[in-house]
């Protein structure tokens, strides 16, 4: 992490905030409180903001703000973040059904980390799962801190289409396809929740800087969330991380 963060152009009408080299809870901790605190300030001319993983690039309308008092505004904003207080991160609950049809690599997880198939779900669904950024495809979540005891590589070849809701792992991060879409994860479980819905507001579910926890449930549960997420009766569970 940088003492201060940098500021760098990026075109004309925009600007990246860079908080470091690496990829770590403590940056993400001061990306999510950077952003939170722009959000708040109703700066002038802020059209976009775009979290990752260890930057937030900021587009900005340069009729409204020109680059270098846009700069020095975000500093101010960043030198007052420890007086403004952090506010606490949410754990959204997704349940999961795993293995057989809906998480075909499940074995393979397991046989490739010497464990059952029971022992692969125990390890994933044991933690709180940072949302470090969203991309690849709209609300995709990109999460930290798996168990290496399930790490395991990608594809040899990926899948021209995996279903909205499935959940990979690929290497030592595991995350959630939003949409049907190709891929190369390794699919150990579906949720029947949706992560992304356009006509949704927000269409997002997920948001950089919470926590994600895995839930299992078996297919009469999968089936009866499945039916009340398309009745549009489901809501997740949502707590304050207690950390």
């Amino acid at each position: 992490m940088y003492e201060k963060a940098r500021f760098l152009p990026a075109g004309d009408k925009s600007l990246i905030i860079e908080f470091g080299d690496s990829i770590s809870p403590e940056i993400n901790k001061k990306i999510r409180d950077m952003y939170l605190a722009i959000e708040k300030s109703g700066l002038d001319g802020i059209i976009e903001m775009v979290p990752t993983y260890r930057s937030i690039l900021v587009s900005y309308n340069p009729l409204n703000i020109i680059y270098e008092d846009l700069c020095h505004k975000l500093r101010e904003l960043e030198d007052n973040l420890n007086d403004s207080g952090s506010e606490p991160a949410k754990v959204v609950e997704i349940p999961t059904i795993y293995g057989g049809d809906y998480g075909p690599d499940i074995e393979f997880v397991a046989q490739h980390n010497d464990l059952s198939v029971n022992e692969v779900i125990e390890i994933h669904s044991s933690r709180d799962y940072l949302i470090y950024m969203l991309g690849f495809t709209p609300g995709f979540p990109y999460l930290g801190g798996m168990s290496e005891k399930i790490e395991t590589p990608r594809l040899k070849t990926p899948r021209t289409k995996i279903p909205a809701g499935s959940v990979g792992i690929a290497g030592k991060q595991t995350g959630i396809y939003p949409i049907d879409s190709p891929g190369g994860w390794q699919l150990i479980g579906r949720t029947p929740v949706k992560l992304f819905d356009p006509f949704a507001e927000p269409p997002v579910l997920l948001n950089p800087g919470d926590y994600v926890r895995f839930v299992p449930i078996d297919e009469k549960e999968y089936k009866y969330i499945l039916k009340q997420v398309e009745e549009n009766k489901f809501t997740v569970n949502i707590a304050l991380l207690d950390k």
